[in-house]
């Protein structure tokens, strides 16, 4: 996407035209969509032509947008993105309610949608509940009677609603070394904050989120019925417990370098670095005790998981677990628990003044855990054939540009030129849908059971994912779900993945001219195509393993050509005194650049011979760079500026857009920009 994800272990932002054009999909929305509004791909009255676009390119395109388009109450966000994926979701829900009305002629799998949906509305019964739903393994927590007991009891925790990585993660993956096989692979995880920074940085926000965040427990389990005292008491030990694990982990910026997150090991040896946990026991429990290898991908985070083990009391362990199980399984308990989930979670750290509706959550519920079976029913209705074709023809051609600027490249020898240039044959399209629907008829969906329906889809994912433990890779499986706004590229797999909902208008407009699809999606396809290129990305080979395919001196000349785009976003202020974590971006913002340039390429050989008259008052030079701008407008509450600027690999939408025309003379000639001015640089970024 543009939030997109590189997934080496394996992002949202949406349109408007006027604010008349759109139907009520949006903030609000009290009603499904029968249809999907058909915005256009370029929106004039976005703009804000005021401004100089040599100056601030982004409020020049956004400006309209941003002054008619408030962030919703609901919402810690909002964008050209976000609004398409609640669009999405408005239409989704139309065919929910549809599939869940109970005919006897309904396809089974369409009921079983439906159900999970009106589970899922059912709020009276939810709420009559409470705590109900948890309380069986509230109570096999509180019989614990042993430490040695705990890895039997997280394995089955771990299956059902997965506690957030309670203790740590556990789960598959392709293996760095062998990208055609799945192993076993065990990762950090088991914090209640959103980064291991939260609890380590000693800045006034830092201290204020630890604050809350111990407020916030204690009220979680007052709500389960422990005392004032005790529970306030006792969310001081899960601060303490988490904190000892967080000094432990790996930085964001750290887990991007996929050296530091591949430690091929056997279970015995993971049994020596935490001997007090019987993984025997855990792996029995989870169903795979014949496991011969896994990665540990941070194996000092286990080690510290091995000092509280044998320090703390099994009294502490079973506050910790508590503290988790409720944390996980809060957003689908009764009111009490949802809304002092999102006061915390919502208000609190991402400024978000009201809870989303609850069809909106419910939606995104099934979404998650049906996504297929409800990406085959929107597909049907929104993603033609057509428009796919076309999507993979602008794929191709792109991809047609790269190889040509891979072979021009005056800083990289033949022999790197030729590992790229496979790279780059080998890569995969992936568009629109999967090529295989995934079946879940295995899952067992009561319309009265809305907690037991989640629980039921979460240990199916969970099976599922083990079972492929030992196994050949699926080159043909998605990490994401057709509605899903947004793309991604995975190492692993070599290859790059653009979901139905992500090609809808505005993004992606079949009707419109060839300049602002090739600014908007062009552009997205050659940020991921980039991103088997980046920092990261090319570190792995054609075959999708972790290999060093460069000479020493082109790294050099990369790493180089990388420092540049480092140093100028590192400049960039996010909110406050906050500046951009450059190293953190870097990935991205390599890929914003080099994917612009692509598409910018791709275009005029898409339309060479061709004559493009202006529109609207624009070249099509500058509708190009409009269409680019604009899937970026939007704006962001400060809570969560200063949230993304900890956790997000993404710099903030303005710069996503200023950043990248600042570094291409393309851009300066199309407006007449002149030496000196904000959007010029007398020196560009050049990668690839």
């Amino acid at each position: 996407m543009k939030t997109c994800q590189t997934l080496a272990a394996v992002a949202l932002l949406g349109v408007l035209a006027t604010a008349s054009a759109v139907p009520a999909a949006a903030a609000g929305q009290d009603q499904p969509l029968a249809a999907l509004p058909q915005t256009p791909s370029l929106d004039v009255a976005s703009m804000d032509r005021s401004v100089d676009p040599c100056v601030d390119f982004y409020q020049y395109s956004c400006g309209g947008w941003i002054a008619h388009n408030p962030i919703p109450a609901d919402q810690s966000s909002w964008s050209q993105y976000g609004k398409l994926y609640q669009e999405n979701q408005a239409y989704l829900w139309g065919l929910l309610e549809q599939a869940a009305e109970p005919r006897p002629d309904r396809p089974a799998a369409d009921a079983q949608l439906g159900d999970f949906f009106a589970a899922c509305m059912d709020e009276a019964a939810v709420d009559a509940a409470g705590a109900k739903p948890i309380a069986a393994d509230l109570s096999a927590i509180d019989t614990l009677d042993s430490k040695a007991a705990l890895p039997a009891l997280v394995a089955h925790l771990h299956s059902g609603l997965g506690s957030r990585g309670m203790m740590f993660r556990f789960g598959s993956g392709q293996d760095y070394g062998d990208a055609s096989q799945v192993i076993a692979d065990a990762g950090a995880g088991g914090f209640g904050l959103p980064d291991r920074d939260d609890y380590l940085d000693t800045d006034d926000r830092s201290r204020e989120v630890r604050q809350r965040y111990v407020e916030h427990v204690a009220e979680m389990l007052g709500l389960l019925g422990e005392p004032a005292g005790q529970a306030l008491a006792d969310a001081h030990t899960v601060m303490a417990m988490e904190t000892t694990l967080a000094a432990a982990a790996l930085t964001r910026v750290e887990r991007r370098d996929p050296a530091k997150v591949y430690h091929r090991m056997t279970p015995a040896e993971l049994q020596q670095l935490t001997p007090s946990f019987d993984w025997s026991a855990y792996l029995a429990a989870a169903g795979i005790p014949g496991i011969d290898v896994l990665n540990v991908r941070q194996p000092d985070y286990y080690r510290a998981l091995e000092n509280l083990l044998a320090n703390k009391s099994l009294a502490d362990w079973k506050t910790y677990l508590r503290w988790h199980l409720v944390d996980a399984a809060a957003p689908f308990l009764s009111k009490p628990f949802v809304s002092a989930d999102f006061e915390f979670s919502g208000r609190f750290l991402r400024g978000a003044t009201e809870l989303e509706p609850r069809w909106q959550r419910c939606v995104g519920l099934v979404d998650r855990d049906l996504g297929e079976s409800l990406g085959r029913l929107f597909v049907e209705h929104t993603f033609s054939p057509a428009t796919k074709e076309q999507v993979e023809t602008m794929t191709h051609l792109i991809e047609e540009v790269m190889a040509e600027r891979i072979a021009g490249l005056d800083w990289m020898s033949d022999a790197t030129k030729e590992q790229a240039r496979a790279k780059l044959d080998a890569m995969r399209n992936k568009i629109g849908y999967p090529a295989h629907w995934r079946d879940y008829s295995s899952i067992a969906v009561r319309r009265d059971d809305f907690f037991g329906d989640v629980v039921r889809a979460r240990a199916f994912e969970s099976h599922r994912q083990l079972a492929k433990i030992g196994k050949p890779v699926d080159r043909d499986e998605w990490g994401m779900t057709p509605p899903t706004v947004n793309a991604y590229y995975d190492p692993s797999m070599n290859d790059m993945n653009f979901p139905a909902g992500v090609l809808q208008p505005p993004l992606y407009d079949p009707r419109s001219d060839a300049a602002p699809n090739y600014g908007d999606t062009g552009s997205t396809i050659g940020h991921e195509l980039t991103h088997g290129f980046d920092d990261e990305g090319s570190q792995f080979d054609a075959d999708g393993n972790l290999r060093n395919w460069w000479t020493p001196e082109d790294r050099a000349a990369f790493e180089k050509r990388a420092q540049c785009v480092v140093d100028q976003y590192a400049g960039y202020t996010v909110v406050d005194d906050i500046k951009i974590n450059s190293r953190l971006t870097l990935g991205e913002d390599l890929a914003d650049l080099g994917g612009t340039i692509l598409a910018y390429e791709a275009w005029k050989k898409a339309t060479a011979g061709k004559d493009l008259a202006p529109r609207d008052g624009l070249t099509p030079d500058q509708r190009f760079f409009v269409g680019f701008a604009q899937w970026a407008c939007g704006d962001e509450r400060p809570e969560t500026k200063r949230l993304r600027a900890r956790t997000n690999p993404h710099s903030p939408p303005e710069y996503r857009i200023n950043g990248v025309v600042y570094n291409m003379p393309e851009f300066a000639r199309a407006f007449s920009c002149k030496p000196g001015q904000p959007m010029v640089h007398e020196d560009p970024c050049r990668v690839w």
